[in-house]
């Protein structure tokens, strides 16, 4: 159980990591590209690119089939409505403001985990933890891009980006709950692939995709590092999401770590970025809260104040 504790730390962390360079990525995609049609070609391709882990493809069909509720809500929420609602609010407001409402995701999730599952609580160290860590969030998006609000149009991302993450935290909740019988690679390619075609259609007919659009390398090397990437983090988080013991709200904290690997990314590849105190305080506090809760007090509440749950989500 030891073992498999820490191997849940680790590979959170990984997937962390890896999904944190999604945002600089995307930034480089989106200068050839609409928004919609760029996802829905990488998670097409994610898709694509997980069938072959999978299982006959007999089974597949069958699965699916017997699990189509599943399917049906995790491509809906997950890709669909988490990523429509998250590029167009990302569009609206300024960038700082965009990654706080994003960082509050583990918050989020927090709270309809606790809704939707009855072992979930809200423990004295679960509740400083998200404390601390959205205080992190706000400091490092602040230090590196700096802060400001109240546009009409800031308040309609705001709201999107908030319903963004609600879809995403109600979907991992669903994994946690009702994948029992169904297999992670299965749910993140059938998932993905749809939910990829569906926004890749739909962007012919709300964007101006261009009818033989011409690529340089840059944007395919970005595309399939984007798509293998998708595919990789869904279906790690899934199988995380499976895993006896762990709770949707405790696995989601770690996606605090997501703007310090972006802002250290960002000191190392956009020309011009450089550290500075503020969001090295807020790295310092969001790693300390993590530390403090997986590994000293927070380990020792949840053993005694509920079901122990090994630790441990664009």
């Amino acid at each position: 159980m030891k073992d498999q504790h820490y191997n849940t730390i680790f590979w959170a962390i990984v997937t962390c990591l890896m999904w944190s360079t999604a945002y600089p990525f995307i930034k480089i995609g989106l200068h050839y590209s609409t928004p919609i049609h760029f996802a829905g070609t990488r998670f097409m391709i994610s898709g694509l690119m997980i069938l072959p882990f999978t299982i006959r493809p007999r089974d597949y069909v069958k699965m699916i089939s017997e699990n189509r509720n599943l399917a049906l809500w995790v491509t809906i929420l997950q890709v669909l409505i988490n990523y429509v609602l998250f590029y167009s609010g990302m569009n609206r407001v300024p960038g700082a403001l965009g990654a706080v409402i994003v960082g509050a995701q583990p918050f989020v999730t927090a709270i309809v985990s606790r809704i939707m599952i009855r072992e979930e609580r809200f423990t004295r160290a679960k509740v400083i933890t998200i404390f601390l860590g959205f205080s992190g969030i706000v400091l490092v998006s602040v230090g590196r891009q700096g802060f400001h609000f109240g546009l009409p149009g800031e308040i309609a991302g705001v709201i999107m980006i908030f319903i963004a993450n609600i879809s995403t935290a109600t979907s991992n909740v669903l994994v946690s709950k009702k994948s029992k019988n169904m297999n992670p690679l299965v749910l993140s390619s059938f998932s993905l692939l749809m939910g990829g075609l569906i926004m890749f259609l739909f962007s012919f007919f709300i964007e101006d995709v261009p009818d033989k659009p011409s690529f340089p390398i840059v944007y395919w090397l970005v595309l399939a590092w984007l798509s293998f990437m998708s595919a990789f983090t869904f279906s790690k988080w899934y199988v995380l999401l499976k895993r006896p013991g762990v709770k949707v709200s405790e696995l989601n904290l770690w996606k605090f770590i997501l703007p310090v690997f972006g802002a250290i990314l960002s000191w190392i590849i956009v020309p011009g970025e450089k550290p500075d105190w503020v969001t090295i305080s807020g790295m310092v506090i969001i790693s300390a809260s993590l530390i403090w809760f997986f590994g000293f007090n927070g380990r020792r509440e949840r053993k005694a104040g509920e079901t122990p749950a090994g630790p441990i989500a664009k």
